[in-house]
């Protein structure tokens, strides 16, 4: 069971990108997504105002825009890949796809002694 909740997660981590690709890059540009509580509640602009329509214009390669929507995308968006391709890497090891000889696997020899010893 556990097994098919961590092929569930990877198969969706490997959509989501496709997925927003496929969507317009304008989707969220007219309230396609939440809006933003301390803009509705105050009245005031929080520094992630606009990173939602920011992060999909920089996935659509459309730069001035996502920066002209929320300029800290240029700081989110490496982040969230970089979140992404983690959280890829450790359900493929996870599920035995990646990276399945570990660094001690590596060290010992065949009879299992470390080299030179």
């Amino acid at each position: 069971m556990k097994k098919a909740i961590h092929t569930a997660w990877l198969i969706a981590l490997l959509v989501c990108p496709i997925a927003l690709w496929l969507m317009p890059v304008d989707y969220f540009n007219n309230g396609g997504g939440l809006s933003c509580p301390s803009e509705s509640w105050f009245g005031i602009e929080c520094l992630g105002c606009g990173m939602s329509r920011a992060v999909m214009h920089f996935h659509h390669f459309d730069f001035m825009e996502a920066i002209y929507y929320n300029s800290l995308v240029v700081v989110i968006y490496p982040f969230l890949i970089w979140l992404w391709q983690l959280w890829v890497r450790a359900e493929l090891a996870y599920l035995g796809l990646w990276g399945s000889t570990t660094r001690n696997d590596q060290l010992s020899g065949p009879s299992g002694s470390t080299p030179g010893a």
